[in-house]
């Protein structure tokens, strides 16, 4: 079922068409040197008869590379007689933040994945987020965004749960976060912010996952490896690829959510910040977790930064240089419940 609101965005491929098909979700724009163009998010479209469809999505952030290659990968390598379904394959939603290589986008200074459900007469963040809110959501069975950490952040390769109100939603999101087989399972909330394109999915019904996949601003073979696999299995557990043979770690992940904002350690002024941890370590609640060294006053003693919860240690800051406020480290805790 389609949106009532009307959008002037269109789309160069037919979603009911069998077959495989390249092309782009076209975004009107009238800048001063374009009187009438477009912006263009590349889309691919891979169906073959009836089934479930799933949409995947990479580059929300434009500095997160493994999900961008995973799927234009999946997108030129996959034969549509192997499927049973559709997908729909949007390798680098936020076109150009990922071509600035940038979290947000360098046209309206907005971060896509703070944009939903979007407007369809907003900019044009605002208008790939509603398109895809109102005109593919409702089109899809299931939605995986897959992220990393980006130019600021590494984090233990992860399949995310998205976070459902009702009962047997949480359990089909757990069920296929948990098929990704990623080494960790982390449910993440945003601190309950709606604007994301998982909230968004979630609210249109969707089975919804996300991913983690390292980060740092590079792309890591070894989280490549877990996050083409991934999806590989999930499409196996939606059926769109029949008999696929589910890779598994042959043990079940522990689910580690982040105990809202204890889950952070902010830096507490302006300087360089030293961790004295390394991903994965077991912390403590009231342990020191580094200091942060001030560089406009270097004879300042050093001010000390601590965790807030037991846990594990879950994301580093992958820039040394801080600003007050700024995530130097993120905590992890075993799921109760």
């Amino acid at each position: 079922m389609q949106s009532a609101h009307r959008s002037s965005t269109f789309l160069t491929v037919d979603l009911e068409r069998d077959g495989k098909q390249f092309g782009h979700i076209n975004i009107p724009q009238s800048p001063n040197n374009d009187a009438w163009g477009v912006q263009q998010v590349p889309i691919a479209v891979i169906k073959n008869g009836t089934g479930s469809t799933l949409i995947l999505t990479g580059g929300n952030h434009g500095d997160e590379y493994e999900g961008p290659v995973t799927i234009s990968e999946l997108a030129r390598d996959l034969d549509p007689a192997r499927i049973s379904g559709r997908l729909i394959l949007i390798p680098t939603l936020n076109n150009s933040a990922t071509q600035a290589g940038q979290r947000v986008s360098p046209l309206d200074g907005l971060n896509l994945n703070r944009t939903f459900p979007g407007d369809p007469y907003g900019s044009i963040t605002e208008q790939i987020s509603f398109y895809l809110n109102d005109h593919l959501f409702p089109v899809a069975d299931a939605y995986a965004d897959l992220h990393s950490g980006g130019s600021s952040l590494h984090l233990l390769p992860s399949a995310i749960v998205q976070p459902a109100l009702e009962k047997e939603h949480m359990e089909r999101n757990i069920a296929l976060a948990r098929v990704f087989a990623a080494p960790y399972t982390v449910v993440i909330d945003n601190l309950g912010d709606p604007r994301t394109a998982g909230a968004a999915a979630v609210r249109a019904g969707l089975t919804t996952v996300g991913t983690e996949m390292a980060g740092g601003g590079i792309v890591r073979s070894d989280a490549l490896s877990i996050c083409k696999r991934g999806v590989q299995n999930m499409m196996g557990h939606l059926g769109i690829i029949p008999g696929y043979h589910q890779w598994s770690t042959g043990v079940e992940e522990k689910i580690l959510p982040l105990p809202g904002a204890k889950s952070f350690v902010f830096a507490p002024m302006e300087g360089v910040f030293e961790l004295f941890h390394e991903l994965g370590q077991q912390v403590a609640a009231g342990q020191e977790a580094g200091l942060v060294h001030s560089l406009v006053n270097p004879f300042e003693p050093p001010r000390v930064m601590c965790y807030e919860t037991d846990g594990i240690l879950y994301g580093l800051r992958m820039i040394g240089k801080v600003v007050k406020g700024n995530c130097c480290a993120v905590i992890a805790v075993e799921f109760e419940g």
